[in-house]
C-alpha cells in the first residue's frame, strides 16, 4: 500500500511513533515523502520539522535516536505507525513519552502492587548498554564478549532446570528471574530484542 502525499497539509502526513517492546505512544510527528523515504533507508525515523522547515532525525543533537522495528500505513493511507526502539527519552522534557505530562489519567488502570513488566526490563537493560554506563553489571558484562554472555545464560538454565526439580518455589524463582535477565542480555548482544522473538512465535501460529 502506498501513501496518498496529497491528503496531507502541505504534503505533509501524521507519523505515530510506538515503543516496539512496551507498546506505548512515544509521540507524534509529521513526514514529507522525503523524510519517509530517509526512515526507510536508515532504519531510523526522520520527520520534517515544521518550525525548523527542514528534515530532522529525531536524537540528531540528544542521541536519543529512534530505530525503526516495523513500519505500517492505515486504511486511509495517510497516517503512519511506526514500532521503534528508542535509545533515550524521547520527549524533550526528559521523559518517555511526549504523553507522559505526570498526571493521573482517571482512566488509568489502577497501579498493582507489583508494575514491572519484562519490557521495562528489556528497556533498562538496552538503556544501560546503549548509553555504556559505568559501573553497571549489564554493561560490563556485555563488554566481555557473546561468548561469556552465552555462557552465563547457560549457567543460569542449569540452576533454574535444579531449582524446578529440587528446590523450592521461592528459589525456582529466583533463578528464573536471573535466566530471564541474562537472556535478555543475550538478545541485545545479538543484536535482537523480544519483537524479534514474538515475530518468530506469530509465524509459527499462522
Amino acid at each position: 500500500m502506498r501513501l496518498d502525499w496529497n491528503k496531507g497539509e502541505n504534503g505533509l502526513l501524521p507519523v505515530i511513533v510506538q515503543d516496539a517492546t512496551s507498546k506505548e505512544i512515544l509521540m507524534l510527528g509529521y513526514m514529507n515523502e522525503e523524510a519517509f523515504e530517509k526512515t526507510r533507508a536508515d532504519n531510523r525515523v526522520t520527520f520534517y520539522s515544521r518550525s525548523k522547515q527542514r528534515l530532522w532525525t529525531k536524537g540528531e543533537s540528544s542521541n536519543n535516536f529512534l530505530d525503526v522495528v516495523d513500519l505500517k500505513i492505515d486504511c486511509d493511507q495517510d497516517t503512519i505507525l511506526i514500532k521503534a526502539n528508542a535509545h533515550g527519552p524521547t520527549c524533550h522534557t526528559g521523559t518517555v513519552s511526549c504523553f507522559d505530562n505526570g498526571d493521573e489519567s482517571r482512566f488509568r488502570e489502577s497501579e498493582t502492587e507489583n508494575n514491572f513488566t519484562i519490557n521495562d526490563l528489556e528497556k533498562t537493560i538496552h538503556q544501560r548498554i546503549d548509553d555504556k554506563v559505568e559501573g553497571s553489571y549489564t554493561y560490563s558484562l556485555i563488554q566481555k564478549g557473546i561468548n561469556k554472555v552465552a555462557q552465563k545464560v547457560g549457567e543460569e538454565a542449569v540452576e533454574t532446570v535444579i531449582d524446578a526439580i529440587n528446590g523450592k518455589e521461592e528459589d525456582f524463582i529466583y533463578e528464573a528471574g536471573d535466566l530471564m535477565y541474562h537472556y535478555l542480555v543475550l538478545l541485545k548482544a545479538k543484536g535482537l530484542s523480544l519483537a524479534d522473538i514474538e515475530k518468530e512465535l506469530a509465524k509459527r501460529h499462522k
